[in-house]
């Protein structure tokens, strides 16, 4: 496999490159390691995706592939990564007092209606299922990419992703049978 101008350029050192992959790739890895949950309230997921960008850094020169091939391979280091950081959590079996301001301003799920359903939906699936629905539907991963990222076969993400979804329309519509609508001017 070769590398497109984008690797190449991040290879040798070009921080054009490594700007414009870490555009394409830092903010989904983030929202991916914050839904992951790191298990560790020392290190959140924008420490765990700094470490993974840094690693990646360092092992850039083994890697091969395009800047899609990039993002399965820093989203499995990163997986790893908090991996690690959970079984050191575990075995420090410490949990830092969590700070919490006086005036808590609401965040962005306060204001989507539908965002209580989709917890409630996501729920009822597998940590495993979560896992490939967030590469897939909620980062855009390709099934390539989601794979390198959990360390899954392609087929088994494909078969993984049909069954999430399928779980997560028979849910869709269960709930919106149960919906019913307030006639006009009640």
């Amino acid at each position: 496999m070769t590398d497109d101008s984008l690797i190449a350029g991040a290879k040798a050192g070009d921080p054009d490159a490594w700007r414009e992959l870490y555009r394409l790739h830092a903010g989904r890895l983030v929202v991916w390691l914050a839904n992951r949950g790191a298990g560790d309230g020392a290190s959140g997921p924008e420490d765990l995706g700094n470490e993974a960008w840094l690693l990646a850094a360092e092992k850039i020169k083994g890697f091969h592939g395009s800047s899609d091939d990039f993002a399965g391979w820093l989203f499995g280091i990163a997986r790893k990564l908090a991996a690690n950081a959970r079984r050191t959590s575990e075995r420090r079996q410490t949990s830092p007092m969590e700070f919490v301001p006086d005036d808590v301003v609401a965040g962005p799920e306060s204001f989507v209606p539908e965002a209580d359903w989709v917890r409630e939906a996501m729920s009822h699936l597998s940590a495993r299922e979560r896992d490939v629905i967030a590469c897939t539907e909620v980062v855009g991963l390709d099934v390539a990419g989601a794979s390198a990222a959990l360390g899954m076969t392609t087929v088994a993400v494909r078969v993984t992703r049909h069954r999430a979804l399928k779980r997560l329309r028979a849910a869709y519509e269960a709930s919106s049978q149960s919906f019913v609508p307030h006639p006009l001017g009640a």
